[in-house]
This record gives C-alpha cells, structure tokens and sequence, in this order.
C-alpha cells in the first residue's frame, strides 16, 4: 500500500519535472508577458482617463472605458501566455462564450440599467444638481450611477431609479429649481395693484427664491367671492417646502397689515314662506 503510494508520488513529480524541463523557458515567458500585460493596461488605463477628464467627460464614464480597456488588456496578455506554455484557448473560449450567455440572459434588466446610464453619461440629458421629473417622480439629482440615478425631493427623502426607467421616457428638466405657485384672495373693492406690489416685495425679500426667472404675479381669476392673485416662483428643490410657507406667511402678513381684506365665501339664502 506504502510502495504504490511512493510510485504514485514519483510518477506525478516525473510528470511535473519533465514538463518543467520541456517547458520551463515558456513558463518564464508566459509570466514575462503576463506581467507586462499588467503593466500595459494599468498604464493604457490610466493614460485614457487622464486624457478624458482632461475633455471634460463625464468621471463615470471615464472610470468605466478605463476599467473596460484595462479588462480587455488583461484578457489578451492572458490568451497569449496561455498559448506560450502550450495550453489551447479554444475550450476557455467556448465555456467563456456559454457562460457570458447564461450570463446575459440572466442578468438582462442588470445590463439594460447599464446600457441606460452609459447613454445618460454621454448624452447628459441632465446632470448632478438639476431637477428632473419623470413618470410621477421628482426630485434634485444627487448621483448618477452606471445602473441608477439617486435623487432627493422636497421632503430630503432619496429616491433610486433604475436607469431603464429614464432612459426613452418623457423627461422634465426644471434644472437646479423647482416651480412653486401660490394663490390669495382679495375685496373686489380692494386696492389689487397694492396687493400685487406687496406680493413681489415679499418675493423679493426672500434670498431664496431665485430672480432668474423673475417671479410671475398677476390675477388669476375672478371668483364669486374674490379676485384671486397668483404668484409663482422658483426656488431650490431641496428647500422648496420650507420656502413656500416663508412666502405664504410674508404674502398673509403683508396683505392683513395693508389691511386689504381678503374675504370668505359668502352665500345669500332666501326663505320662501
């Protein structure tokens, strides 16, 4: 039991010396070329994104045409020194090809979201700051990712969208602001020129409702009751809540010092007897 053991050793280490003395010089090649491939596409790498940042592209884009040239490098520097010391690629091809199958098909809403954003990169439709809403959602763009876009709403809650979801909709590009409208009722017989005015002073005196665009305020309606005043505006989305009760407490305040009566629904009811 011992003897065939030792015989068993011996022929696996005949084996192993006889193909390290055939093919020793290949070996150090293949490691040789291996290493320079490393070498090569960590340079290569780094060379292209250096160069696409110095254009202006977009960082996630740029990480990931560096990260894809540095695979592709890889991957050749591999077949070739695989091909050195004497091992046929052709059933590595053949399994790499089955698998990137399997792969593909089960990962298909996974890719899709990355085929998404590599066209949101590099067409920019919209970029990290600016305010978008699509499908029912809205909100300031936070991050863009290869397989999401994160935004933030109103009310600071993060909101992740696969890409897919962006990508062939309808999209809204308010850019960094969002659009805030606001109503208020006066007297008929109320002076409305000095309502608007005190309207766009209370605007006015708020730093953070933007000028560009200026705020719009004007009539909006005649009611039964009231003449309506709109006012609408734009302010950061982060903030938009908190501002807009700002200026809805200016606007009230300013109106009832003015002592401009903003009046109430009234209804004439008659008794027939």
């Amino acid at each position: 039991m011992i003897n065939q053991e030792i015989e068993q050793i011996e022929r696996y280490y005949n084996i192993i010396r006889e193909y390290l003395v055939t093919y020793s010089f290949q070996l150090l090649a293949a490691i040789a070329i291996f290493l320079l491939g490393l070498w090569l596409s960590k340079k290569l790498s780094k060379a292209t994104e250096k160069l696409m940042l110095k254009h202006s592209i977009d960082p996630a884009l740029t990480n990931f045409v560096g990260n894809v040239i540095k695979v592709l490098i890889i991957a050749m520097f591999v077949v070739i020194s695989l091909g050195k010391i004497g091992i046929s690629i052709t059933p590595f091809v053949a399994a790499i090809g089955a698998a990137s199958l399997g792969a593909g098909l089960a990962l298909q809403g996974m890719l899709a979201n990355y085929g998404a954003g590599l066209a949101i990169i590099a067409t920019r439709p919209f970029v990290i700051g600016d305010t978008i809403s699509i499908k029912g959602v809205s909100g300031q763009v936070k991050m863009i990712e290869l397989g999401h876009t994160t935004l933030i709403n109103e009310d600071n809650v993060e909101i992740t969208i696969p890409n897919k979801h962006i990508v062939g909709e309808i999209l809204h590009n308010s850019f960094e602001n969002s659009l805030v409208k606001g109503e208020i009722g006066i007297a008929y017989h109320a002076d409305y020129e000095q309502a608007l005015l005190l309207i766009n002073n209370a605007l006015a005196n708020n730093s953070k409702v933007s000028q560009s665009p200026k705020p719009q305020v004007g009539i909006e309606t005649f009611a039964d009751s009231a003449v309506v005043l709109s006012y609408r505006y734009w302010v950061p989305t982060t903030a938009l809540i908190e501002t807009k009760l700002e200026i809805n407490k200016a606007v009230f305040a300013a109106i009832n010092n003015a002592n401009i009566e903003i009046p109430f629904p009234q209804r004439v009811i008659k008794f027939i007897q």
